[in-house]
């Protein structure tokens, strides 16, 4: 082996390229607001880019987006286009046969919303003789249709969510059924529009996903959501997109044990504390 004069040597080394920092690629689907939508002049906001970007720092690496549609991302990350699925995923027993989660940073379920001034649901018993506005074709449209009858409510069925809002608005429909994220930003959006009862126990995390295979890359993002929630990042980011302020029993302020969900497959109960 050649040897090098301590002088050479060092010269190389500051020569030498620094490493680059690590690029983690991901995806979310921009026709999703408030979670994800693309700007006029054609930049992706919303509440995961913003949870992106605050990833991003606490881990301390650059995170490629793309915007693509969800029929798309499972399989890209499955292919291995994307290290991690940023879009809001539903962490069920199905799909965590197939793919790893983290802890939920957020919970999505059933919730009601109504006009402002008017009285809020304080069990489902009071939707007896009331009208409920649902978007066609959705979970909320399905949980209207196979209820309709036990709780004695109409269902008014719409082509949008907008439209849903609208009806509730403009005096059509009494309330309306969509998701705890998307019925609080309708009323982030039309003062005239409040959110209401939620349905507790329809109640799933929204986690990263991760390839079955790379629990790694599982624990470290889970650390890293774990710090962001006792930073309070994450609720700060839930209040500015969704505009009301997690309560104490929301998954933003939630630090769960273990890494995944807990009930699901391929949850792991090891103890940790994140190191933030």
């Amino acid at each position: 082996m050649k040897f090098i004069p301590p002088l050479t040597a060092a010269a190389l080394l500051l020569a030498a390229p620094l490493s680059a920092q690590e690029t983690l690629h991901t995806a979310v689907d921009p026709n999703f607001a408030p979670h994800a939508s693309m700007t006029l002049s054609g930049e992706l906001e919303g509440f995961q880019l913003d949870l992106g970007d605050a990833l991003a720092e606490q881990l301390g690496v650059t995170i490629d987006v793309a915007g693509v549609n969800f029929v798309g991302i499972i399989p890209g990350m499955n292919a291995g286009t994307y290290d991690f699925i940023l879009a809001p995923v539903t962490a069920n027993a199905e799909r965590a046969e197939n793919m790893l989660f983290t802890e939920g940073y957020i919970y999505t379920g059933l919730e009601f919303g109504h006009k402002s001034g008017t009285p809020d649901l304080t069990s489902l018993d009071d939707l007896a003789g009331k009208t409920v506005a649902v978007n066609k074709g959705s979970n909320y449209d399905q949980w209207a249709q196979e209820n309709a009858e036990k709780y004695g409510f109409s269902a008014l069925t719409l082509d949008s969510f907008t439209s849903a809002t609208d009806a509730v608005v403009t005096g059509r429909a009494d309330y309306q059924l969509g998701g705890t994220s998307t019925i609080k930003y309708a009323a982030l959006k039309v003062p005239s529009f409040e959110p209401g009862f939620v349905m507790t126990d329809t109640r799933s995390h929204w986690s990263l996903a991760v390839a079955k295979d790379n629990v790694e890359m599982r624990d470290r993002l889970e650390t890293a959501i774990e710090c962001l929630k006792l930073s309070g990042k994450i609720a700060d980011i839930s209040e500015k997109w969704f505009g009301v302020a997690p309560g104490a029993d929301d998954a933003e302020n939630i630090v769960f044990a273990g890494f995944g969900v807990p009930g699901l497959a391929n949850y792991d109960d090891t103890d940790h504390t994140p190191d933030c």
